[in-house]
């Protein structure tokens, strides 16, 4: 399964399961877009390549009070290894996803990776606390 479908299938499970639940997911992502495609999307999400591809924009209210503002998810296909056997990233792509969800989580927001199905309804059921 491509990452395409993988964000297809990850929104339909929030449509279908959390049906008042507002989220967005980034089209151009996981796709082969040309070189001007890719240029203007990389213009409209502020220059950078590592955005997450999905966000789900339900605030929770965390332990002693913390209002988490949403959940961000970037999405892995299966059998993506995220990082080496030296715990090193796996990729530098990868690293700067990291640093973008690092990034996140400081403003206020759960922000996690998802290697596959699975685990992107398993992160969605336990942040909106559903049928996890």
């Amino acid at each position: 399964m491509s990452e395409s479908e993988l964000q297809t299938m990850v929104a339909d499970y929030l449509r279908f399961q959390y049906p008042d639940v507002m989220f967005h997911s980034d089209f151009g992502s996981g796709i082969k877009l040309t070189p001007g495609q890719a240029s203007k999307q990389k213009r409209q999400n502020g220059g950078k390549r590592a955005w997450p591809d999905m966000f789900i924009a339900e605030p929770k209210m965390q332990i002693q009070y913390a209002i988490v503002f949403g959940l961000f998810i970037e999405l892995k296909k299966d059998g993506t290894r995220l990082t080496k056997r030296t715990g090193e990233w796996a990729t530098e792509h990868i690293a700067e996803q990291a640093d973008v969800l690092d990034r996140l989580r400081f403003r206020g927001y759960e922000a996690q990776f998802a290697v596959g199905f699975d685990e992107a309804k398993n992160l969605i059921d336990k942040y909106l606390g559903g049928k996890s």
